[in-house]
């Protein structure tokens, strides 16, 4: 299931990224203006389109961030989207292969766009977030100092998927990330922790929790931590799990088979600045699950709509299609 979903994810991803990266060509905007009007007068042939030296500036700083796709150090936030993102991925990801749909498609919206790569433990190539959640979360602060230091930014939109709706709150409370960052969304969310469908019960039940906590901990140090009720989300939740000043979008998934039950997604606090959204609440036929989720255009919509408030506001099922 889980490589299955992956190559669905990668597949459609690079069908996306092409498909954007075709339609980002450096037609002006009287063209677009006329072509949308249908009117063949004002259409003008490629060949005989001329451009400002600002026209070719501009498309060749578009066309250079959306071949990177992000973490193009040179990227100055524009007017319209001042706040830069940054992506956090999910445990076992990369800064890479967890926003090849994603990222891609907010750089061609105009953002700056960073991902960093988190948690590795030594001796274990390409997967990550594998270091205790308060390691990484130190990681993640240093990398917005950057990303701040970069763009000369005061303030940074944040985007996680799975570990990356759980981590980063940490740095929110215990690292004064909460004054470097205005937006967090996040989907995929594990605010209260998983119970993996009952194992965990059974393995504490059966008596061989011990022995499997022993044989995980050492290459994966955080994977423990994500269980309901373990030490790290006590003290993660304790007197609330937001905080001030920040706003959040957390999406779940009924079909998510990692995050169990699926509502231990939600964040509890009654937070006017926190917004739970149930994926099926868009789109009651999205059968997205906990990997699928990375590549839903849906899923995509709703957090841009959050990120951007002159963005299209009502996600559907229709949304799918653009």
């Amino acid at each position: 299931m889980r490589f299955s979903s992956l190559i669905s994810v990668a597949s459609l991803a690079a069908v996306t990224l092409v498909t954007h990266l075709a339609n980002a060509s450096p037609l002006p905007i009287d063209a677009k203006e006329g072509l949308a009007d249908a009117s063949v007068s004002n259409y003008v042939p490629l060949s005989k389109r001329s451009y400002t030296a600002d026209d070719i500036e501009q498309f060749e700083r578009i066309e250079k961030r959306s071949t990177a796709g992000f973490n193009d150090w040179s990227c100055k936030p524009s007017k319209a989207h001042p706040t830069p993102i940054v992506l956090v991925h999910g445990l076992i990801g990369n800064g890479w292969d967890n926003w090849l749909y994603m990222a891609p498609r907010f750089v061609l919206k105009g953002y700056c766009v960073f991902s960093l790569t988190y948690g590795k433990l030594p001796g274990i190539p390409l997967i990550a977030g594998l270091d205790s959640m308060e390691t990484s979360a130190q990681q993640l602060s240093t990398f917005i100092d950057k990303v701040l230091t970069s763009t000369n930014s005061t303030k940074v939109n944040l985007l996680g998927h799975s570990q990356g709706s759980l981590m980063p709150r940490y740095y929110l409370k215990f690292l004064n990330g909460a004054s470097k960052v205005d937006k967090y969304a996040a989907f995929g969310t594990i605010a209260y922790g998983t119970n993996l469908s009952g194992l965990v019960d059974l393995a504490k039940a059966i008596g061989i929790f011990d022995t499997v906590k022993k044989v995980i901990d050492p290459v994966c140090k955080s994977c423990l931590q994500f269980l309901e009720g373990s030490d790290f989300l006590k003290k993660l939740n304790e007197g609330g799990d937001t905080v001030p000043g920040v706003q959040y979008k957390y999406i779940v998934s009924a079909f998510d088979q990692v995050v169990t039950p699926y509502t231990n997604g939600y964040l509890r606090d009654k937070n006017p600045l926190a917004k739970n959204v149930k994926l099926q609440d868009l789109c009651m036929v999205d059968l997205s699950d906990h990997v699928l989720q990375m590549a839903d255009p849906i899923v995509f919509h709703s957090i841009n709509s959050f990120f951007d408030s002159k963005a299209p506001q009502t996600v559907n099922c229709l949304s799918a299609l653009w």
